[in-house]
């Protein structure tokens, strides 16, 4: 703000009145013009009242992005990938710290451009429904109640615990209905029955709200007919009317525009305007906003329409302390020092080992022995520094590639070779090929695969994607499966480290590969991580946050919105590995699994008791996972779903009694017109490391321990 003298007394700047007394009487004070100037987000500087421009357009999906340094968190899909939802309210947290004092040095310097705001268009929490979709690595993974947890985590974090004002703004995006075909994304209309949108694709913004979310971001596309961005049933019917939402909404960008240009719902980017605006999307991420002064002059829209969307807009702002006195706000102070720090480079380091999956290990190749002299790490992936990153990534000077991290760790005891010798999609031309030699020459070869950003992602985001970011496939690219064919077999274990942030259906690689390790785009410190894990520093943990299928046959077609044969909990066919998966260094054993409330009514709590105990030489953290089958009723209910989740770290020989608590909400299910069901009947509980899918056991996994109870209506 301005400290003109002329405004200084005027009672939207008294940071002691009441903020809807502050915002009633800075909204009197504003022409309509400056008014409707405000719901752009380039948002116009209004001098005379001393309200400085500001951009509302950040982005903070693991880290802060896209404005030079900040510390590089593992990609949305890895974080998930841990289950740990106090590990991820930490990340959070951290990214807010860099968030607070990087804006606050950029107005310092009179930098109030995008990317320098306070207002984060994170988290993701679209359901991944489907393995094509190039985006999916920005999501936390296919299930609901997952997404939820992980999802409210990171609000709580980045939106901070101070009574008084947020530490910064998140934004759960993109409602509701969302996550490919991207090529398609201006224009298609996702069609979703009430039961699939009740169970599947409502529930994690649902949460969020109730975490306290401060905005929702429409999608591009139509649901059920209704343009996201304009859509009566999702802003207002459900969001608004149902959920009790406070905040504001914001359009995807350019998305109102497309409500006229690619929907062809209107004849004038005035009406696409006008009919956003009415349905409650306060924001216009685009330019389609510019033309609402038009809208009201030509009577689509009036000035009260206006007013109830700045309202939401200026509380928060208010809630930011952008109209307050900085010494007024807890995080104004935030010291630059704070950007990058030691401390979130350890909690990158930390997040990237969590999030590493152990798919398999043969003859316990890992971890690698003392014995160890000579490793060739091999691969295209292995000393790019963009599978580090994923998409929507920042800057950091102290990105660690997988080669890095090997190298550093093996000291001189291991001498570590490296040949890239082999492209990431492309055939090799080269006539010499010495790979054969040197494979035979090691003792250890790690190969590092998979896919980059540069294959998967968003929209005008990939160079050597044709489908626009998405895949029409699952595999490797063919030059990485003739390699691997080329490697293996020739009586060197061979480590395949695979890089992405969607499924690959690696059937025939599986077979081949001693150890295959699923290490997502694991961030600044993700060459550390991997070596850590590699030699045995630290006992893998992650889990799979998405169904790894056999083939793109196995799926149904990519623009179809009915989950019938889609994720876990619908599929039928049998994975390659299950979600839920993962293997460790070392055992556990579950026991003593009983039902605390032995006849539990409709909406309460179950509460349960089980002990878990290492039964190897290592100690390690353990994912625990709790499923629930619930009854069948009129319309398809769910195989099983997850519905509780706790990471404890355990001693070789320790043994722990775990207390776990199902909230009801867990176990709701409705009936095909999308009504709520009665809670009663019998249901089936299991609780392991595992999902209950028979290719865990047969992946190495324990099977977990299970049980029936009745409950009554």
């Amino acid at each position: 703000m301005s400290s003109d003298s002329q405004v200084q007394a005027e009672a939207y700047l008294d940071p002691d009145l009441p903020r809807d007394q502050r915002i009633d009487d800075l909204m009197g004070r504003l022409t309509l013009a400056e008014k409707c100037g405000q719901l752009l987000y380039n948002a116009e500087a209004v001098e005379r009242l001393g309200i400085l421009e500001y951009n509302w357009w950040n982005e903070c999906l693991h880290g802060i992005a896209r404005a030079g340094r900040a510390t590089v968190f593992p990609q949305a899909i890895g974080l998930a990938a841990t289950f740990d939802t106090q590990l991820i309210k930490q990340v959070a947290s951290a990214i807010a710290d860099e968030a607070r004092a990087k804006h606050h040095e950029a107005a310092r310097q009179g930098n109030r451009g995008i990317y320098r705001g306070l207002t984060f268009w994170t988290p993701n929490i679209n359901i991944f429904r489907d393995p094509r979709w190039g985006r999916g690595q920005e999501t936390y993974g296919e299930d609901p109640y997952l997404t939820s947890q992980i999802g409210v985590a990171f609000v709580q974090g980045l939106q901070g615990d101070d009574p008084n004002y947020l530490k910064a703004a998140a934004c759960a995006k993109h409602f509701a209905v969302h996550s490919g075909p991207e090529k398609d994304r201006h224009h298609f209309d996702a069609v979703v029955n009430p039961k699939d949108m009740t169970e599947t694709y409502l529930p994690a913004f649902k949460a969020l709200v109730d975490a306290g979310v401060e905005a929702v971001m429409g999608a591009y596309n139509r649901v059920n007919g209704e343009a996201a961005c304009a859509s009566q049933t999702l802003l207002a019917d459900t969001l608004r009317d149902a959920w009790g939402f406070k905040g504001h909404v914001v359009s995807d960008c350019w998305a109102v525009r497309d409500i006229h240009e690619h929907h062809k719902m209107v004849n004038t980017l005035a009406e696409a305007a006008a009919m956003a605006v009415k349905a409650g999307c306060d924001l216009n991420c685009g330019c389609a906003y510019a033309e609402l002064k038009n809208a009201i002059e030509q009577g689509l829209l009036t000035e009260q329409h206006i007013d109830r969307s700045l309202r939401r807009l200026l509380d928060t702002r208010f809630k930011l302390g952008m109209f307050d006195p900085p010494e007024r706000v807890p995080f104004a102070q935030t010291s630059m020092g704070v950007v990058n720090c030691e401390k979130h480079r350890e909690l990158a380091r930390e997040s990237a080992v969590n999030s590493i999956v152990l798919l398999k290990n043969r003859y316990s190749t890992l971890p690698l022995k003392q014995n160890i002299k000579r490793a060739l790490v091999v691969g295209p992936n292995a000393s790019s520094m963009d599978v580090l990153m994923g998409n929507y990534h920042g800057m950091s000077g102290s990105m660690t590639s997988i080669l890095e991290g090997i190298c550093d760790r093996a000291g001189e005891g291991v001498t570590v070779a490296y040949r890239m010798s082999c492209q990431l999609d492309k055939e090799n031309s080269s006539p010499v090929d010495v790979i054969r030699y040197e494979v035979k020459q090691s003792d250890i070869v790690i190969a590092v695969m998979g896919l980059s950003p540069i294959i998967e992602g968003e929209e005008g985001d990939t160079i050597a994607s044709p489908l626009a970011g998405d895949r029409d496939s699952l595999g490797l690219p063919k030059c990485q499966r003739d390699f691997i064919q080329k490697i293996t077999g020739l009586g060197t274990p061979v480590v395949l480290v695979l890089t992405g942030g969607s499924a690959l259906s690696i059937t025939e690689e599986h077979e081949l590969a001693d150890v295959i390790l699923q290490v997502w785009y694991p961030g600044e410190q993700g060459g550390a991580a991997v070596a850590d894990v590699l030699f045995g520093d630290v006992s893998p943990s992650g889990r799979l946050p998405i169904t790894v299928p056999r083939s793109v046959d196995d799926l149904p077609p990519f623009d179809n919105y009915s989950m019938s044969g889609r994720t876990y909990r619908y599929a039928t066919a049998e994975p390659l590995y299950p979600f839920g998966f993962g293997l460790s260094y070392t055992t556990f054993e579950y026991s003593g699994l009983v039902l605390k409330n032995a006849t539990p009514r409709c909406g309460d709590s179950i509460a349960l008791n089980v002990e878990v105990k290492n039964t190897g030489a290592i100690t390690s953290e353990e994912v625990v996972q709790v499923y629930v089958k619930v009854p069948q009723g009129d319309a398809p209910v769910p195989k099983y779903a997850l519905a509780g989740i706790e990471r404890v770290s355990i001693e070789p020989g320790e043994q722990r009694e775990l207390s776990l608590s199902i909230d009801p909400q867990s176990l709701a299910t409705v009936h095909a017109d999308g009504s709520a069901r009665q809670l009663e009947g019998t249901y089936t509980i299991w609780v392991g490391g595992c999902s209950p899918d028979p290719r865990s056991a047969a992946l190495g996994g324990a099977s977990p321990l299970s049980l029936e109870f009745e409950v009554r209506g």
